[in-house]
C-alpha cells in the first residue's frame, strides 16, 4: 500500500498538515501536538473517504513530512552543523538548506534524514550511568 504524505507546518498554536490532491480533493487539519495532528489527519481522511463512499485507510499509511527549515526549526535540539559533519555535507550548504536559500535534492534530503535516523537509533541504545 502506498503512503499518503501530509506536509507538516509548525504554527504559533501547534501544527497544520495537508495532503495536496488526494483523490482530487485537498485534505488538511491541525493539532496541538504531532500525535494529535496524526489522529486528526486520520479522522479527516476517514470523513473524506466516507463522503466518497470509499473504504477507510489504516493510520500506518499516513506519513508526516517536514521540510528541512521546518524540521530544524521545530527540533532545535538537533544541531544542523553537527548533522552536516556527521553525514558528510558541507555545514554551510546545510545552513543554506535550513534557511531556505537553497533547495536540497531528494538525494541530499535522504542523506540528511538517514543520518538523523541513525543518530536516533544510537541514542535509543544508550544507557547513562
Amino acid at each position: 500500500m502506498s503512503q499518503i504524505v501530509f506536509i507538516v507546518e509548525k504554527t504559533s498554536t501547534g501544527f497544520s498538515a495537508y495532503a495536496e490532491d488526494f483523490e482530487k480533493y485537498s485534505v488538511g487539519t491541525t493539532g496541538d501536538t504531532l500525535s494529535e495532528l496524526k489522529r486528526n489527519i486520520f479522522d479527516a481522511m476517514a470523513a473524506h473517504l466516507e463522503a466518497l463512499y470509499k473504504k477507510p485507510i489504516k493510520i500506518e499509511r499516513i506519513t508526516l513530512k517536514f521540510d528541512l527549515p521546518q524540521f530544524f526549526g521545530y527540533y532545535k535540539e538537533i544541531n544542523a552543523r553537527a548533522v552536516a559533519k556527521r553525514v558528510g555535507i558541507n555545514p554551510s550548504l546545510l545552513s543554506q538548506y535550513v534557511n531556505g536559500k537553497k533547495i536540497p535534492s531528494d538525494k541530499q534530503v535522504k542523506k540528511i534524514l538517514t543520518g538523523i535516523r541513525d543518530l536516533g537509533k544510537e541514542l535509543m541504545e544508550l544507557d547513562l550511568a
